[in-house]
């Protein structure tokens, strides 16, 4: 009976990390091609997030207190979201992936900054940049990013 119990909790721990990852109820895209397409056709701007998800403290805190909120995936709604990750680790994503996010990051995060947010015309010219995330965990300059974007758009 306590393996059962010590099983069962194991299970619940690992579903509730695994939900952790989710990014919410957003549909962020990975393959930069197919965002291009969906861009054109749902005449939005593609917003792209720069994250080192198993490595950058920054990057986790700012999935947490932004990209997760329920004020963002509101907003989330007027831009085709763009997901380029640049993990450490191996097993996270595929070599092709890795290599295909090596040219966006040369491309359009040539700082290397991370967390770093790219908003990109259906032109794909850059109409905005916003890095970095501070401990004080603020979120104001980032919705104010979003926002102003998003009137232009």
């Amino acid at each position: 009976m306590k393996n059962i119990v010590l099983l069962l909790a194991l299970c619940i721990g690992t579903l509730a990390f695994s939900q952790e990852e989710d990014y919410s109820n957003l549909n962020w895209l990975t393959d930069f091609d197919q965002a291009k397409k969906e861009s054109v056709t749902s005449k939005k701007p593609i917003l792209i997030y720069f994250t080192g998800s198993d490595w950058c403290k920054p990057c986790k805190s700012l999935k947490t207190d932004f990209f997760n909120s329920e004020a963002f995936e509101e907003k989330a709604e007027h831009f085709v979201l763009l997901l380029v990750d640049m993990p450490r680790r191996t097993d996270l994503i595929t070599p092709e992936q890795k290599e295909k996010n090596k040219i966006l990051v040369k491309k359009y995060n040539s700082e290397g900054g991370y967390p770093n947010i790219v908003a990109l015309s259906q032109e794909l010219k850059v109409i905005g940049e916003l890095s970095g995330y501070t401990f004080l965990r603020e979120t104001d300059r980032h919705f104010a990013f979003v926002d102003a974007i998003i009137e232009k758009y």
